[in-house]
């Protein structure tokens, strides 16, 4: 392979990972009522069980 195409996969790789990891961050970094499913409310919550 050229150094063309060493550079072009080194920093395509590396972006991915850059991706990757912020990805990761960003989900870990917030707080659980922040989520949307954390205080989700259904229909069926309401119904009574006989």
């Amino acid at each position: 392979m050229t150094a063309a195409g060493w550079i072009t996969m080194l920093l395509s790789v590396a972006f991915a990972w850059t991706l990757f990891v912020w990805c990761i961050a960003k989900v870990l970094s917030k707080k659980a009522e922040n989520l949307v499913s954390s205080n989700m409310h259904t229909p069926d919550m309401d119904e009574e069980d006989d």
